[in-house]
């Protein structure tokens, strides 16, 4: 009997071809969707390049349907905003850069895939990751992807040995041109889709105005290492260690944002050489 696997599949090439992959390995594939935020009732961009939307649910269903395998659809919105979206903010309210990628390979996509796969009595779980696996004596390495480029082994670092045991990375082998011609090759209608863009919570791509209509934040004073105070801010939420550009200081010598304290409300700004 062949091997079980659950894969993740957002509805994009690169999951499309994961499930292709192991399938011509032999796996007995079964696709899993997990519907983390609805952006459905939102004003979306034109051209909008993420994932999240209906649309996304029936390509990957198509994909099953045309891999000859069964799908899922799992609802983890409520895990997804509280756990990520919720983390995201509350983040920028301490005065720190969230990477609400790593929070929700972390907290939301291996977590509910491994609970899947055990409730199917699966051996393995699966996504289109670029990254890759390298099993040894001592344990499984997690690598960086071939196509360097594409490389997102370093959202994965939370990743422990137990998960990586049970996980398979198939597309992390191929440059993500190869990736598209198996698609094309396959008849995926998906093969030509747009790779997902930005944070898939932010269509527009602007994290400020996220925050705005989500945050109430309190004005501050922008001041240089000695304290001297050089401008005011609107909020700590929209700044970042190393920023530049956007400080509303005085034009002179470049100037980045080294230090943020959410206790005094005070973005500190110095040299590049103070980072």
């Amino acid at each position: 009997m062949p091997e079980k696997v659950v894969v993740a599949m957002s509805g994009g090439v690169d999951s499309s071809v994961a499930a292709l992959l192991l399938k011509q390995q032999g796996y007995d594939v079964v696709g899993v969707t997990m519907k983390l935020y609805n952006l459905d009732g939102e004003d979306l961009p034109p051209n909008y390049q993420g994932c999240c939307t209906l649309d996304d649910v029936e390509d990957a269903r198509s994909v099953c349907r045309r891999l000859e395998i069964p799908h899922y659809v799992l609802n983890t919105q409520r895990e997804f905003q509280s756990q990520v979206v919720d983390y995201f903010t509350s983040e920028y309210q301490l005065g720190r850069t969230p990477h609400p990628c790593i929070a929700c390979n972390d907290k939301i996509k291996f977590s509910h895939l491994m609970e899947r796969a055990a409730i199917l009595e699966a051996d393995h779980v699966a996504t289109g990751h670029y990254a890759q696996l390298e099993r040894t004596s001592e344990g499984v390495l997690l690598k960086k992807a071939v196509d360097a480029s594409k490389d997102q082994s370093y959202v994965l670092f939370g990743m422990g040995q137990e998960q990586l045991s049970r996980t398979l990375m198939p597309v992390g082998a191929y440059p993500k041109s190869e990736i598209r011609q198996m698609a094309e090759d396959a008849g995926l209608l998906i093969a030509a889709k747009p790779d997902s863009q930005d944070i898939c919570f932010i269509p527009s791509g602007d994290y400020k105005v996220f925050l705005k209509q989500r945050l109430t934040t309190t004005p501050g004073d922008i001041v240089e290492l000695d304290g001297m105070v050089v401008g005011q801010h609107e909020g700590i939420e929209y700044f970042t260690i190393g920023q530049r550009r956007g400080l509303g200081v005085a034009e002179g010598e470049p100037r980045f944002v080294v230090r943020i304290e959410p206790e005094s409300r005070r973005v500190v700004i110095g040299p590049e050489s103070a980072l």
